[in-house]
């Protein structure tokens, strides 16, 4: 019993970061409840502290929140761009407006970053 569960373990932390892992880089959609998300359907979120063209979250708020990461020659949809991070890294924003993921979120659908310390919000056109 002991070995199973183990192994269910491993499997689902396997599966949780193949999810997360899918989405960096990837692009940028609307999903149908009218947010934005990655193509793993991650919901993506902005930052009240970030200013337009620039973020602000390093260190520990991105290994919370996750930049959406630009992949080199993405093709991105209007109004979004690629904006240079500090260590010369580019990342998504929309109308100027970096995007995020939450890593509390842990499968597509969900908007559990929505509002947290009153500075994050569900990214929407």
């Amino acid at each position: 019993m002991t070995r199973f569960l183990i192994i269910a373990t491993a499997a689902a932390t396997l599966t949780a970061c193949s999810a997360y892992a899918a989405g960096h880089g990837a692009a940028v959609k609307t999903s149908d409840a009218g947010y934005f998300t990655d193509a793993a359907d991650m919901t993506l979120y902005t930052f009240d502290k970030d200013a337009a063209g620039t973020s602000n979250c390093y260190g520990g708020c991105a290994k919370a929140w996750p930049p959406l990461m630009a992949k080199e020659g993405a093709e991105l949809p209007d109004g979004f761009t690629a904006i240079e991070r500090k260590n010369g890294d580019m990342q998504i924003a929309y109308k100027d407006q970096p995007l995020y993921l939450w890593i509390q979120d842990k499968k597509p659908g969900q908007t559990t970053g929505d509002g947290v310390q009153g500075v994050w919000h569900i990214a929407k056109p």
